[in-house]
């Protein structure tokens, strides 16, 4: 691997309101070694250029320690940055510097046990849910909680497939038929809006992105803080 950069370097990972539909954003689970000094120079450049910082991670507690996740809330809220979800970049809410954090794949009991201290800084995160079938009814439910309480619920493909993997395997129909749009539907038949689609591991082409944005607003790929890896994040 080659040298990591810090996330204020890392362009791909700052919305600038500039209305475009692919976004990405930077892992924060721990094995991206992507420190609290390095978030917090992303967080200093939001408070100079407006932008909003977009980070990711997956399961509290197991692939990011609470402790670390919380200080990220708690620096963001020391400089009045507010949270924004991928809803309202869709809904085209007024801009201004903040961050957009997410949560990825089907950890829905460790989401829905950080409820409290999303409430204490006042988050208002993205959930991006995967394997969203086999999910348990009082899983399904602890989603609709966290709906309820401000945040998002978006989608994240069926089984959780690379993207370009299985269009190049099987053809761009049968991905979005069979992995990508009942992701979607199965959401949106259990009452929620639906207005982002993550691809899974960031993997994307134009070609999907274009497919996907008929059914969606916005896609999120990803962004490295590491250089000498190849990253999806569109150029």
């Amino acid at each position: 691997m080659g040298c990591q950069h810090d996330t204020s370097a890392i362009d791909g990972a700052f919305y600038n309101w500039d209305g475009r539909k692919v976004h990405c954003a930077i892992d924060l689970d721990t094995y991206a070694r992507n420190d609290l000094a390095s978030v917090e120079a992303g967080l200093d450049r939001v408070l100079e250029t407006g932008e909003v910082l977009e980070l990711y991670a997956h399961d509290p507690g197991r692939t990011v320690e609470w402790s670390a996740l919380e200080a990220v809330l708690a620096a963001t809220t020391a400089r009045n940055l507010p949270f924004y979800t991928y809803a309202d970049f869709a809904h085209g809410v007024p801009p201004g510097p903040g961050v957009a954090l997410s949560f990825d794949d089907a950890y829905i009991d460790d989401w829905l046990s950080g409820s409290d201290l999303y409430l204490r800084y006042g988050a208002r995160l993205t959930f991006f849910v995967a394997y969203y079938q086999g999910l348990r009814p009082a899983q399904k439910e602890a989603l609709h909680e966290l709906e309820r309480e401000g945040h998002a619920i978006e989608a994240h493909g069926v089984a959780h497939l690379r993207a370009p993997l299985i269009a190049e395997q099987k053809g761009l129909g049968a991905y979005m038929a069979d992995e990508a749009l009942p992701s979607i539907t199965r959401l949106r038949d259990d009452g929620y809006e639906v207005t982002t689609f993550a691809y899974p591991y960031g993997a994307r082409t134009s070609e999907i992105d274009r497919a996907l944005l008929e059914h969606v607003s916005l896609v999120r790929s990803v962004s490295f803080t590491w250089s000498g890896v190849a990253d999806p994040c569109p150029r």
